[in-house]
């Protein structure tokens, strides 16, 4: 059975796999290590650009793929019928939650703002607000939209959750209207999928609250970029996006001169680490797969 990696550093961290497993490392770049036609279990590159799903061309065989990401959206449509999908849920929460509650923090203290000022030399005391006593509405309720919620809540702030259907303690999408303009601090940590694709949009951000910071920690399209420039440019609201629609972000977008934009270059997981944390369930899969055996994270619905 033969199994492609995307990284020569992730072969230690598989472990012991059974002895008709053959691992090989194709990093989705140059010339294949062998026949891609013999390939069943598949580990991707992360996602640098679209192009990255075209070896599935070459995969007749190919009967898994485990993405090294918790977003799927590039390979819903991609993979052929009849292979199996699997995201990395859960492996990146930590610290994707962790970039959001430091971008919420940074972005209601004013950090960039101070950061700015620190480029021409100026020190000058200005007072800011704070994350105690606001109030945060969560979009989003999964592995990382509960720890955002945990650490925020232990901050003071008090936090509505919203998830495609109502649970206990968590509203639905479709109540969303009702709850924006009650909110501080709006969190997108979504799947991109055709029901979030534009999500929010002018009518959305029209329903914030004045004063209110939008922050982006799920995919650039959720959001339509024009209508947020829009609004951070009047002044009415503040954004921290580490994702952006378009992504990069091009160098004369108007986005990058407001001064209430905080953003950073889609860096909510590139931390010291990566590979090890990515890493964590491949080998467990690649066993299961060998095995016969059901195979976790299974993306359904687009996520």
């Amino acid at each position: 059975m033969k199994v492609w990696i995307a990284h020569e550093e992730g072969r230690p961290l598989l472990g012991p796999l059974p002895d008709e497993v053959e691992v090989e490392v194709f990093s989705g770049r140059g010339d294949y290590p062998s026949d891609p036609a013999e390939v069943e279990f598949w580990v991707p590159p992360f996602l640098a650009k679209s192009k990255v799903t075209t070896p599935l061309e070459d995969m007749p065989n190919l009967k898994a793929v485990q993405l090294l990401s918790a977003g799927a959206e590039v390979w819903v449509p991609a993979v052929p019928e009849g292979v199996v999908l699997c995201d990395a849920r859960g492996v990146h929460t930590g610290v994707t939650a962790e970039w959001t509650v430091g971008a919420v923090i940074a972005a209601l203290r004013g950090f960039d703002l101070f950061a700015r000022k620190q480029v021409h030399h100026e020190w000058k005391v200005e007072f800011t607000t704070t994350v105690t006593d606001k109030r945060a509405l969560i979009l989003g309720a999964g592995d990382i939209g509960e720890k955002v919620a945990d650490v925020l809540t232990l901050l003071g702030t008090e936090v509505t959750k919203v998830a495609r259907r109502p649970r206990d303690g968590v509203h639905g999408i479709d109540e969303i209207g009702a709850l924006l303009p009650e909110h501080d601090v709006v969190v997108l940590i979504l799947p991109l999928t055709e029901a979030t694709r534009g999500l929010v949009d002018a009518k959305f951000l029209s329903q914030m609250k004045d004063g209110a910071l939008l922050v982006n920690a799920a995919r650039g399209p959720i959001v339509d970029t024009d209508a947020l420039v829009s609004e951070v440019a009047s002044g009415r609201l503040r954004c921290a996006v580490d994702v952006v629609e378009p992504e990069p972000l091009p160098a004369g977008h108007p986005l990058w001169d407001l001064e209430g934009a905080l953003i950073t270059p889609h860096v909510g997981a590139s931390t010291d680490g990566l590979i090890g944390r990515a890493y964590a369930p491949v080998g467990p899969q690649i066993r299961r797969f060998a095995a016969g055996e059901p195979l976790e994270n299974v993306v359904s619905d687009g996520y």
